[in-house]
């Protein structure tokens, strides 16, 4: 909860709104400053978390005369409300989300994004400003206004926003009384076929259903529910539903200390990283990330033998880094950093990190469809590789960018990914293989030890 202004220094006590499409960051006064479109990786429409001091790259909503924000999750879901509280009792509900249901025998979740404004108390009035980006921060000027629609037209993807507020009203940032709801639907240029309010209304109601249905079954311990709910349902949004990629965060260039210019670009898929993410949601129960995963992993190993560390949410996608100049940075702490050097790297312990994710695949009963010959003979091949490279010189786990060295780490997963290969193929009845790779992980542990 804050008090006051909404115009505050920015920060990081941020909600992650999103549907393993889309995602979004809102801070504690209804401001989106945060959404790549139309993809985790793509250029940020709102860009206001990493603009500097700059007004510009974010939609909000403000409240005249205000005294109070409120700001929560719906419980078990993605879906952040705030509630705006002025200095005469008047109150508005900001509902942000984005839509995430089962839809014609499948999950919808288009890259789009909701804000349903509701009055709750007295007569309000707001104002909502809507300042999207484009090239990495260059502010969009170039939109075109339609009977209920606002298309910003700068840049390689057009933006639409479909709404039943005033559009003058938004366009020219003018305050007025909210005496119904209203409602901003953010994403693809596509006419918008149906009615706004009800769409929303049912779209939230919808979305809501899904989250509390997916957090019903997960398998949780006594303690520490509510923490371990909202930590799954993080790691759930890193998930691209599309390719299976998890990315290790939704945002670039989040500085790892002030002022020490190592502001990296986060919006990939480190395969070792990924290992852990599907490690804990299967200990919950949620093993469909993990098979969308194992698809992802298998496509790149197919092509891809010496595995690069990370790829883009697309494989193969090229991850050159360049610094976009009209960002300043989080804080004013740049530079902003878009694309990654690291998936130049050598990082051995990638092969280990892919094995140990696959080996799910072979052991665990509850999955429909349960690994074969076919993916043990993929995994193989890095296995083979994990053998010649264990004990070579790489950037290492810290992903150093000016020197390679042994390190144990490293070798140690060369190991995991012999060892892992011979419990399948022991499971396989693959005898010959099972004999093979346990003497090379014997020979590992060896002279690691």
């Amino acid at each position: 909860m804050t008090e006051g202004t909404q115009t505050k220094k920015q920060n990081l006590d941020l909600a992650l709104i999103g549907n393993s499409c889309a995602a979004a960051f809102v801070d504690q006064n209804a401001r989106i400053v945060w959404w790549c479109y139309p993809h985790f990786d793509s250029d940020p429409v709102f860009s206001r978390l990493l603009a500097g001091d700059e007004e510009k790259g974010f939609c909000d909503v403000t409240l005249a005369n205000l005294a109070k924000t409120e700001s929560q999750y719906v419980r078990n879901t993605a879906i952040v409300e705030t509630i705006l509280t002025d200095a005469n009792g008047g109150k508005v509900r900001v509902s942000d989300f984005a839509p995430n249901f089962e839809r014609f025998e499948r999950v919808y979740r288009p890259p789009q994004i909701i804000r349903r404004i509701e009055p709750i108390a007295g007569l309000p009035r707001i104002t909502i400003r809507v300042r999207p980006t484009h090239n990495y921060g260059r502010p969009t000027t170039n939109f075109v206004v339609g009977s209920n629609h606002i298309r910003y037209l700068d840049g390689s993807q057009v933006l639409r926003l479909n709404s039943d507020a005033p559009l003058s009203y938004i366009v020219n940032e003018i305050a007025f009384p909210l005496t119904r709801p209203v409602n901003l639907i953010f994403g693809q240029d596509d006419p918008f076929l149906s009615a706004i309010e009800t769409t929303s209304r049912e779209f939230l109601d919808r979305t809501r259903d899904y989250w509390q249905a997916w957090v019903r079954y997960l398998a949780l311990a006594y303690e520490w529910q509510a923490e371990v709910v909202r930590a799954a349902i993080t790691l759930k949004l890193c998930s691209f539903a599309e390719t299976g990629a998890i990315v290790a965060a939704h945002t670039t260039s989040i500085p790892e200390a002030p002022w020490s210019s190592r502001t990296w670009d986060y919006r990939y898929c480190w395969l070792r990283d990924a290992y852990f993410v599907v490690d804990a949601l299967n200990r919950l129960g949620a093993t469909q990330i993990m098979e969308s995963y194992i698809n992802y992993i298998t496509t790149i190993a197919s092509v891809d033998e010496e595995m690069q560390p990370l790829h883009g949410i697309v494989p193969f996608t090229p991850l050159e880094e360049w610094t976009a100049t009209d960002l300043k940075g989080f804080l004013g702490m740049g530079p902003v950093r878009v694309g990654n050097q690291a998936a130049t790297q050598r990082q051995n312990d990638v092969y280990g990190s892919v094995v140990l994710a696959a080996t799910q695949m072979f052991v665990d009963e509850r999955l429909p469809k349960m690994g074969d010959e076919s993916l043990f003979r993929l995994l193989e091949g890095l296995g083979e590789r994990a053998i010649v490279h264990a004990f070579e010189p790489d950037a290492g786990l810290w992903e150093y960018r000016t020197r390679a060295l042994p390190h144990t780490y490293s070798a140690t997963l060369c190991w995991a990914a012999c060892d892992r290969l011979a419990g399948i193929a022991r499971r396989l009845k693959i005898d010959d293989r099972a004999k093979y790779w346990s003497a090379n992980a014997r020979a590992l542990r060896k002279r690691i030890l």
